[in-house]
């Protein structure tokens, strides 16, 4: 009876060894699901398509917007009120004087460095300006 518990051992280990292995071939998908529901964000995405639905959602946001600012004598914006970018134009907002002036600032003493360091000296104006529009 002794004999037969070491090839018992032997046997039970081999036979789980190989479950083990095939459970860890053929069960990869059974693990990646788990969790993965609609009521979660790491399921695929089998709704309709994300931009359309995301262009009708800010279509309704705006609508009621423009509800609420009629009922309350304001007047009603539209999507290149909100988004320049989407109005096809480039234009940026008009720089608050203190930040133009602190910019300023900085950009002569960064000239200042330039010039004592032996560089041609910066375009003050031109350099202001591209700071302000980047």
């Amino acid at each position: 009876m002794q004999d037969v518990l070491p090839i018992v051992v032997v046997a039970v280990v081999l036979v789980f060894g190989v479950v083990g292995v095939a459970l860890v071939v053929f069960g990869r998908g059974t693990y990646d699901r788990i969790g993965a529901s609609g009521m979660t964000f790491d399921h695929p995405d089998d709704g309709p398509d994300a931009d359309s639905t995301r262009d009708a959602e800010i279509a309704a946001m705006l609508e009621h917007s423009n509800a609420w600012r009629a009922a309350h004598g304001q007047p009603e914006l539209t999507l290149a009120d909100l988004d320049p970018e989407a109005a096809g134009t480039d234009v940026a907002p008009p720089a608050d004087p203190g930040l133009r002036d602190e910019v300023r600032t900085v950009v002569e003493a960064l000239n200042a460095r330039r010039i004592a360091r032996g560089l041609e000296p910066l375009d003050v104006d031109a350099e202001v300006e591209r700071r302000l529009s980047g």
